[in-house]
């Protein structure tokens, strides 16, 4: 439960129908349902090569370990560094986007203003989030998988609320498949993709969980096709509900919203919100709990300082690493918030998607591999690989080109600065300490 719990909660399915699903409408309208579903195909390639490397490896370090035993440790260094951007800052997209559910919350319930300014609740929101984190990974992942256990329930009831309202689920416009517009239903799979990202974060916890040879693979290839299973039926369903007016989806900051006001029931939109926060909240513990894991692994291989890799005596979680987490993960929420929390939110979630799709192309590659150094590479293997890495490599493109408007165009440059500045530390490690790298490619398990 709890490592089903981990990559629920980092999916966070309920932000896809709350905000994320109108930049994919936006591009493939009444065909978005057929970009989730293509999407999900393509994610559990993707799965299936985690969950090869999961049962092979079961390991705190994940990634960082999966890549560095194939491709060396300072590939497996950088993919480590590259999952900490990814998850840390996925946790500040979310800060950011908790006082937009909030206000839009307290508006819907008819209060337009707060004594308190929206950014101290988020402070007082994540200070929560930290706790839970800190105090026990049992309980901090068994209850983010129960918050959004309750807030997908509440977006399947209203959803079923308004099928009622039809009194059909079939819809003759979006079933019409000889007006698929193909070309725009690929352009949207970055955007599908960002939906997914933290489907693998179960793998981080590989050291707490009873039997990870089983329950990692099957959590990370479980949570990423009932995720698939629910966005793509979602975004049928919210197309159908406002009677294929896309558009109206794709040009709103709520568009689920949008979809219970078409059918009548403006009561709905207080609910939404609330959903959205529950999910926020799961959604940021998850975040924080996996990058503090990849930093507590990557402590213990000496790649940043030792004191990182330290567990609480009691707690049993890697509570330095936890607070380090937490702390940057609030530094720059704050610092991010003077550019409005929408554009934050955007901000913030482009550069960790990048982080995300550097190591799903990484692992696309090393899941083969890593079975035939073990002899027990088979013919589908290698068809899995080759159809994860090109279509991890298409999103990579389609994100890239053709060139966003600013701010969005220097975001892929800030996300390679980063990643210098990676291999630059690795670099000196080498130079300084060469008998850490010379350890870790003995045994990536020190």
């Amino acid at each position: 439960m709890e490592t089903v719990g981990q990559s629920i909660a980092n999916i966070a399915p309920t932000l896809t129908p709350a905000l994320n699903i109108s930049v994919v409408a936006g591009f493939a309208g009444v065909d978005s349902w057929l970009s989730y579903m293509i999407g999900t195909i393509g994610i559990m390639f993707v799965a299936g090569g985690i969950g090869s490397l999961a049962a092979r490896h079961p390991q705190a370090g994940s990634y960082f370990v999966y890549i560095g035993r194939t491709l060396g440790p300072f590939a497996g260094g950088l993919a480590g560094w590259s999952m900490i951007l990814a998850y840390l800052a996925t946790g500040v997209a979310v800060i950011d986007g908790v006082p937009i559910f909030l206000s839009n919350f307290l508006a819907a319930i008819g209060i337009k203003s707060t004594i308190v300014p929206l950014w101290v609740f988020a402070v007082a929101f994540f200070a929560a989030v930290t706790y839970a984190a800190y105090r026990d990974i049992r309980l901090s992942s068994r209850l983010g998988l129960i918050l959004e256990a309750i807030s997908v329930g509440i977006i399947i009831v209203i959803t079923a609320m308004i099928i009622g309202i039809h009194g059909t689920v079939i819809d003759p416009v979006e079933l019409d498949f000889s007006s698929i517009k193909y070309g725009a239903v690929m352009n949207a799979l970055p955007f599908v993709v960002f939906s997914f990202v933290g489907f693998e974060s179960a793998a981080t916890l590989a050291k707490e969980s009873s039997n990870p040879v089983r329950n990692i693979p099957r959590s990370v290839v479980f949570s990423a096709a009932i995720a698939g299973l629910f966005f793509t039926l979602i975004s049928y369903f919210m197309v159908f509900g406002i009677d294929n007016n896309a558009a109206a989806i794709g040009n709103s900051a709520s568009p689920f919203t949008a979809v219970t006001d078409k059918a009548g029931l403006p009561w709905a939109a207080a609910i939404v919100y609330f959903a959205a926060l529950i999910s926020a909240f799961a959604c940021a513990l998850a975040c924080v709990n996996a990058g503090a894991r990849m930093l507590y692994s990557m402590g213990r291989y000496r790649f940043l300082h030792g004191a990182v890799g330290k567990v609480h005596d009691t707690h049993q979680t890697p509570h330095v690493a936890v607070l380090i987490s937490s702390g940057i993960i609030m530094a720059v929420t704050l610092a991010t918030m003077p550019l409005g929390y929408l554009n934050a939110f955007g901000y913030t979630g482009t550069i960790a998607t990048f982080g995300f799709l550097f190591v799903y192309f990484l692992i696309c590659i090393v899941a083969p591999l890593d079975l035939k150094r073990a002899g027990l590479m088979k013919t589908k293997h290698v068809a899995v690989g080759v159809i994860g890495v090109a279509l991890m490599a298409f999103v990579i493109f389609g994100s890239i080109f053709p060139v966003p408007a600013f701010p969005y165009n220097i975001l892929p440059y800030l996300f390679v600065a980063y990643m210098l500045a990676g291999a630059g530390w690795f670099v000196m490690l080498r130079r300084k300490s060469p008998q850490i790298l010379n350890s870790i490619g003995l045994d990536m398990e020190g």
